[in-house]
């Protein structure tokens, strides 16, 4: 069996309990070295083995799970965040289906969990945004043309970006081509919830220039939305005058 699981969003403490538990049940490790904190693999048995796959490529990765098992033991191939987001998983699982070795998903909480955790924000605000777009810029991997920031920043909803702090300056400008005000606020979170967490608060017009102030050049997202303003609307779930299933109107 091989378990993919969520390494969480940067605190080894913030993994899931189960996601814990297949790391101490493990006999084999592959884990995202870049980016997933070391102190996760103290869950391990002494015994187990350990990979880093930031220094292997796909077909590596997938000649010691086949390896694993052939040899009856059981694999935790560890991501950061949550496996669904940039995990590059899909290409695994097809992988595997086709040499017939079962596998599991074990969630984990997505980094832009923890960086809204960090900014103590809410990303869904009424009367301000309802909608949450997690996307990337184009780089050395592309994305698909309908997906382009300028076209997404239309919206003027809440956009969590990953994977772009190398290319701030152009972030900036095609979010405000695409209907962000220069003043929009934003945030720039350097490695959300581990110890040496940076938090950096600016509008979008200066992103680039915060960014390089504070020598950040990776491992860091960017949010940016008027959520990170003061104006927003009272919930109705909490509204006194606002009937639901569980909660009768107050008298007038």
């Amino acid at each position: 069996m091989v378990n993919f699981v969520g390494a969480g969003c940067g605190a080894s403490d913030l993994i899931t309990i189960r996601g814990a538990n297949l790391l101490k049940e493990a006999d084999v490790i592959i884990y995202a070295g870049s980016l997933v904190n070391r102190e996760l693999l103290s869950y391990a048995k002494s015994d187990c083995e350990i990979y880093n796959s930031a220094y292997m490529n796909l077909d590596e990765v997938i000649e010691v799970m086949e390896k694993a098992e052939k040899s009856g033991k059981m694999t935790v191939r560890l991501h950061t965040g949550d496996p669904c987001l940039y995990g590059a998983v899909r290409e695994q699982f097809d992988r595997l289906d086709s040499l017939g070795i079962d596998y599991k998903v074990c969630p984990g909480v997505s980094s832009f969990c923890g960086m809204a955790s960090s900014l103590k924000a809410e990303y869904t605000l009424p009367d301000v945004s309802q909608t949450v777009i997690i996307t990337r810029m184009a780089g050395r991997t592309p994305v698909p043309e309908s997906e382009q920031i300028s076209k997404l920043a239309v919206h003027g909803s809440t956009m969590i970006i990953f994977l772009s702090t190398g290319m701030l300056e152009k972030l900036s400008a095609e979010l405000i081509k695409g209907g962000y005000s220069p003043d929009t606020p934003s945030a720039i979170v350097y490695k959300a919830t581990w110890d040496d967490e940076k938090i950096l608060r600016c509008k979008v017009s200066e992103l680039a220039g915060t960014a390089k102030a504070n020598n950040i050049t990776k491992t860091a997202l960017i949010a940016v939305g008027n959520f990170l303003g003061d104006n927003y609307s009272l919930s109705k779930l909490y509204d006194k005058n606002f009937e639901t299933e569980f909660r009768k109107c107050e008298q007038q």
